[in-house]
């Protein structure tokens, strides 16, 4: 019999394993090929049966059919398999909060900061959060994760992430700026979208003169700041802009928002209606520099050859036809295909990572879209185009064309193998690598499924016998 203390120990070290191995060095990319498969290679072409991928030092080398396996690595049989890049989730909350209902688990907002626009999602990232472990076994390999703006129009600089099992999780720190406009900003900026585009309009103004009045620059020789470069900013001119009477923002905010006025670092903002898409849109003729993002965009599908001819991208709820709120009347299940039509670059997203909002139903929404191409009327999207708006497009949007969310040489070597069509809602992935590394599929989820699959019911007691 174990002593209590000895249990007590064992226990322990039970739980600790799994952050013990997560605090050591990330492994080495794997060399290995999978070979007979079906093949996704994400980029907007339909599957190929009986094709091949190789990757080799974290890296895929090649992928197709007619592709030969090197000599020296280790090849496996995918017949019957699928194989695709890992999906990429844009603009979730993954990492950021452990249970929703309990305020000091939940980083994603920060309701009573002093900033808005400064705030940095990557200190708070936690990659043991059991959101990351679920989202990877569903195939989740990437992620663009953001703030949700609360006490300010904007939520902060966000950031691109990776979901491997190790303590390395951030891909880029301040890769992006949130704004927040339409009902929402309305609100957190007085009670209409008058003032939030006011608040907005000065903010820029403010980080312009601030940029311009503290020379910051980043990098070496002065060089202009680029996404994800710290802000060095000469003490001596800190106060510039604090001073002046009519400034609303601190300075640190208007530090974090140079680089956006520069065009070094995207603003995202969330907008749904199309009166206020065609408002953010026109923000380009004062601010030429902006790269915008649009986030939600319910009512795209009005304005698509507008949004489409400034070349702005958009991250769009994946079907979302049930307007909540005012400013989605004209919300469609076609908005997505109708938006692709028109030209636009489309990713699906949007999905924070809340219980009814999950990234890894992403390939879920996506089969919608293509089961919308059966349905008289409406406007839905290819195989191929629906994939690759869950892994390549979001990639391009986020900086990461060619490397992220797609097979192909030179691209990171983020690969699922499937039991089937990934979007199907019947399917599962069988294993998932990150950077050429297998990773493990295990989580609180699978670890309750297991226990309580198949219970030894003999000793229930009388009121549970049936």
């Amino acid at each position: 019999m174990i002593a209590p203390r000895a249990m007590r120990l064992m226990l322990g070290a039970a739980l600790l394993a799994p952050l013990a191995a997560l605090g050591a060095a990330p492994a080495a990319g794997q060399d290995f090929a999978i070979t007979n498969a079906t093949l996704a290679t994400g980029d907007g072409s339909e599957p190929v049966p009986g094709a091949t991928v190789v990757v080799r030092g974290g890296k895929v080398v090649a992928a197709g059919t007619g592709v030969a396996v090197p000599a020296g690595i280790q090849a496996v049989d995918g017949t019957g398999k699928w194989v695709t890049p890992g999906v990429f989730a844009a603009m979730t909350s993954l990492g950021l909060f452990d249970a929703e209902g309990i305020e000091e688990s939940d980083d994603s907002s920060a309701r009573g900061s002093p900033f808005g626009a400064a705030l940095d999602v990557a200190p708070a990232l936690n990659p043991v959060s059991q959101h990351v472990a679920v989202a990877r076994m569903a195939g989740i390999t990437r992620a663009s994760v953001f703030g949700t703006p609360s006490g300010s129009i904007f939520g902060g600089q966000g950031a691109v992430v990776d979901l491997g099992a190790d303590p390395q999780m951030v891909v880029r720190p301040r890769a992006f700026q949130l704004v927040v406009l339409g009902e929402r900003g309305a609100r957190i900026a007085g009670g209409s979208r008058v003032s939030a585009h006011a608040l907005l309009r000065n903010a820029l103004r403010e980080a312009r003169q601030y940029g311009s009045d503290a020379k910051i620059t980043g990098g070496r020789g002065g060089q202009p700041l680029r996404t994800g470069d710290d802000i060095p900013v000469d003490p001596r001119l800190l106060d510039t802009a604090a001073n002046r009477e009519d400034v609303l923002l601190t300075r640190f905010d208007a530090a974090a928002l140079v680089p956006v006025v520069n065009g070094t670092q995207p603003l995202y903002v969330a907008v749904e209606r199309a009166s206020d898409i065609r408002a953010v849109l026109a923000l380009k003729t004062e601010f030429p520099n902006l790269r915008l993002v649009l986030v939600g965009a319910s009512e795209g599908w009005l304005a698509a050859r507008e949004i489409a001819a400034a070349g702005v991208p958009v991250i769009a709820d994946p079907v979302d036809d049930l307007p909540s709120r005012f400013e989605q009347l004209a919300a469609t299940q076609s908005n997505v295909g109708r938006m692709v039509a028109a030209g636009v670059k489309v990713a699906l997203g949007n999905l924070a990572g809340s219980t009814g909002d999950q990234p890894k139903n992403l390939t879920q929404y996506a089969g919608n879209l293509v089961a919308l191409t059966r349905v008289p009327r409406a406007s839905g999207l290819s195989w191929g185009k629906a994939f690759a708006a869950i892994t390549s497009v979001p990639a391009a949007i986020a900086g990461y064309e060619g490397r992220f969310g797609v097979l192909a040489p030179g691209a990171a070597g983020d690969l699922v193998v499937w039991d089937g069509d990934p979007l199907e809602v019947s399917t599962a992935a069988e294993r998932v690598f990150v950077d050429g590394v297998e990773q493990p599929r295990d989580n609180h989820q699978s670890r309750l499924r297991d226990r309580y699959r198949e219970l030894d019911e003999s000793q229930l007691p009388e009121a549970y016998d049936w």
